[in-house]
């Protein structure tokens, strides 16, 4: 390994953090400054899986917890590929910044989980790249050794950058293999009691090869390895992460969320930088029938399932625009008062459907079916996981549920002829 390289790997790395995952995580002072800021003292604040504590009592672990997670292994990523013939295209500054980039990547995440993802706001990377560019950050990233500017186009790729090293680490930090999604798949794991994404992350890395325009691939002996993580991911959508319990705390939120919005009783400003317990003093203090919808979210007073189906694109399209499900539930609720004769509000009822997923075989195998230096997609590999079989676990996550207050579903419950407006 390059003499300049080994150093900004072993060298300084001496403050442990002791890990419920890992065990002794060890930074440089530096590094360890960054936990310590303001902008990363807020992830302590934020739980990493939002809701889901409801279901499973143990998922109160943090943002913070898990970014110290993914910068562990992106530093073990980055040991065993500069060993393999990395280190001839990476620098210390350059791997100093994606250090930084792995700790400090969730930076600009919204509080609790992914109630705000669906909103008009701007993304959590473009809000991190942001605060890794002004101060206090952008100093104590500098200390570290890193380029501010580097590391922050590494956690937000629409920074403009035509850096071949930069790329490298884009790919690394973004992909199907990526530290990110090795940490918070055994980590949230480990947090709920479930066994569904626990990985074998000492295995998976021995089988990358650092490959300077893709970032990694991997050799066929990896390829069940990249099925356990697929397959785990899958059964933590459907577990945990989607969960109905989880689906109804979230759209409750984001109802209240997009009702603020729309009628200017909050503005997107008001949502960047809060962490959980902000999020919902914010709604407590502004005027908005909807906004009580949080006070039961906190209360722990969730809306239960009234109906579901799986969402078919054809068949339910209007529905895959936020607008639209809105719209609907305003007319769900009048025929709902109608047929009943009792008044049921447009906030009593929630169509939820989650967005988009994708199980990311973007990926190359290097000795399969061809030879060293012809690499084929993951998808046409041997795997089980073709594309087909991908596109079946995809669309089987994607299930429209409506939901109702629970007072209301007693009332519905008791008319026959609601049945058919559920009907999707």
């Amino acid at each position: 390994m390059n003499e300049s390289i080994r150093r900004a790997l072993y060298d300084g790395f001496s403050e442990p953090v002791r890990d419920i995952l890992w065990g002794h995580i060890y930074l440089t002072p530096e590094l360890e400054a960054l936990t310590k800021s303001v902008p990363f003292m807020r992830l302590t604040r934020i739980m990493q899986l939002g809701p889901a504590f409801f279901t499973y009592p143990g998922a109160t672990h943090t943002r913070a917890a898990h970014s110290i997670g993914v910068y562990h292994l992106a530093r073990r990523i980055l040991l065993h590929l500069a060993s393999f013939g990395a280190d001839s295209w990476m620098s210390p500054a350059g791997i100093s910044s994606f250090l930084c980039a792995a700790l400090l990547h969730d930076l600009g995440h919204f509080p609790y989980t992914h109630s705000l993802k669906e909103l008009p706001l701007t993304s959590h990377e473009e809000l991190t790249g942001r605060i890794i560019l002004k101060e206090p950050m952008k100093s104590l990233v500098g200390k570290t050794g890193a380029d501010p500017y580097f590391a922050a186009a590494i956690a937000d790729q629409n920074l403009p950058s035509d850096d071949e090293e930069l790329s490298f680490y884009r790919r690394l930090l973004s992909g199907v293999l990526d530290p990110d999604k090795l940490d918070y798949l055994n980590r949230d794991a480990r947090n709920c009691g479930v066994p569904y994404g626990a990985q074998d992350v000492d295995f998976i890395i021995g089988r990358l090869h650092p490959d300077k325009k893709r970032g990694v691939v991997i050799d066929s002996r990896g390829i069940p390895s990249v099925e356990s993580i697929l397959f785990g991911k899958y059964l933590m959508y459907r577990t945990v992460y989607w969960h109905k319990g989880v689906r109804s705390a979230t759209a409750m939120i984001k109802k209240a969320l997009i009702a603020g919005l729309e009628s200017g009783k909050i503005s997107d400003d008001d949502l960047y930088d809060l962490d959980d317990q902000e999020l919902f003093h914010l709604l407590e203090t502004r005027d908005h029938p909807f906004f009580a919808l949080a006070g039961k979210v906190k209360e722990g007073q969730l809306y239960t399932v009234l109906a579901e189906t799986p969402f078919i694109k054809e068949k339910h399209q209007d529905l895959a625009d936020i607008r639209g499900r809105t719209a609907l539930e305003a007319v769900l609720a009048e025929q709902a008062s109608r047929i009943s004769g009792k008044k049921i509000l447009p906030e009593d009822i929630i169509v939820d459907l989650p967005e988009p997923f994708s199980l990311e075989t973007d990926l190359f195998v290097q000795d399969e079916h061809a030879s060293f230096a012809e690499n084929i997609l993951f998808s046409c590999s041997s795997s089980v996981f073709n594309a087909s079989t991908v596109e079946n676990l995809e669309n089987a996550l994607r299930i429209i549920r409506i939901f109702v207050n629970p007072e209301c579903e007693k009332i519905l419950k008791n008319h026959s002829r609601t049945e058919d407006i559920w009907k999707l």
